[in-house]
């Protein structure tokens, strides 16, 4: 019987994972991950979805009714340094970070599985839309979930070879309320619990404040500039601002504006119309390829620019050691500095990157 350890956020997606898994005869451990920063109750009650404690009562008791162990793990250290300090950095290098692709990669995937290992686990598992599929060509990739509304590929494309071969999604091949109603047909209490939306260590999304709090630095205001640099008036500081950004700027031009580039170095916010605001090209660096060993020619392939991007047809290319171009078919609105451009081969992940 193989042993698997289900990350359990106290959601019904993890829940059913877990309940799925022993079914089919696995001998499941439940774990929920302690990552949040604080260490009295009340302000770690505070944040939400799966940093807060009530993920812990919640997962508690699901582990309980399925009788299943049930452990939380110290991952502080882990979260800190790959998920909060990464996104404080690329906030303030003016770029606009995805936090989750970060903690799924060094902290739900490397740091877990890595301990899950350790304790003589075979594969670990989460509740994630999405399935693991291992190809004629012997790599392991992701294919997108039998429901697309809720595909969760995205965020997932630069897990390594080694964790998708150690890894189980075994809610990819349902849709959201075919798990709700299995969680209600075994009568777990989170059948009806709402998904978390936001990032979990700002619940209030106020990133600038979550910042100026955890790196102590005051954010200079600078200048709204024209790409050609002509000053348009004055901005709040970087953090506040990201590429494609059109509410919330305070400007009046007579026109609708978009944010169009960050320039941390002289601390500029270069203001554009919608047509500056799209382009053909997007390049990435810190390309992981999934389906693929390599890329040795260009090839079509569809892709995504942010997670709720419907997607696009694209030619990719190879043009150095780590570095990718994307040329869009369509011109991209938005094409924004740090986050991923995932791309796929019909149903499958062929790799991504981060966007320059």
């Amino acid at each position: 019987m193989s042993k698997v350890v289900v990350g359990m956020s106290g959601g019904v997606d993890s829940s059913v994972a877990a309940y799925l898994l022993k079914e089919q005869g696995y001998d499941v451990i439940g774990v929920t991950m302690q990552i949040w920063q604080e260490e009295d109750a009340c302000s770690v009650e505070e944040n939400g979805g799966c940093c807060g404690l009530s993920a812990v009562e919640d997962a508690r008791r699901v582990a309980s009714a399925l009788e299943i162990p049930y452990y939380v793990m110290n991952f502080k250290k882990e979260f800190r340094e790959n998920v909060i300090d990464y996104f404080t950095d690329e906030y303030l290098s003016g770029r606009t970070p995805n936090p989750c692709i970060a903690c799924n990669r060094y902290v739900k995937w490397e740091a877990l599985l890595n301990r899950s290992m350790a304790i003589g686990a075979e594969y670990i598992a989460t509740g994630h839309y999405a399935r693991i599929e291992r190809l004629a060509n012997g790599r392991y990739t992701l294919r997108r979930s039998a429901t697309l509304a809720k595909d969760q590929t995205y965020a997932l494309y630069n897990l390594t070879q080694e964790q998708l071969a150690h890894t189980l999604m075994p809610v990819g091949a349902y849709a959201k309320d075919e798990i709700r109603s299995i969680a209600e047909k075994i009568g777990l209490l989170v059948a009806d619990k709402p998904d978390s939306q936001d990032i979990c260590f700002v619940p209030d999304g106020d990133y600038a404040s979550f910042i100026r709090e955890n790196t102590g630095r005051e954010i200079p205001e600078g200048n709204f500039v024209t790409p050609d640099g002509k000053i348009l008036g004055r901005h709040k500081g970087i953090i506040h601002y990201t590429v494609g950004q059109r509410k919330g700027l305070g400007l009046a031009l007579g026109y609708p504006a978009f944010v169009l580039e960050i320039r941390p170095d002289t601390n500029e916010v270069v203001i554009g119309t919608y047509e500056e605001s799209l382009t053909h090209t997007v390049r990435a660096d810190r390309i992981n390829f999934m389906s693929v060993e390599d890329l040795t020619e260009p090839r079509r392939v569809f892709a995504k620019i942010r997670y709720n991007h419907k997607g696009a047809w694209c030619t990719v290319e190879k043009t150095g050691e780590d570095e990718i171009v994307c040329r869009f078919e369509e011109p991209q609105r938005a094409v924004t500095p740090g986050q991923a451009v995932v791309l796929y081969d019909r149903e499958y992940v062929l790799g991504g990157g981060t966007i320059l």
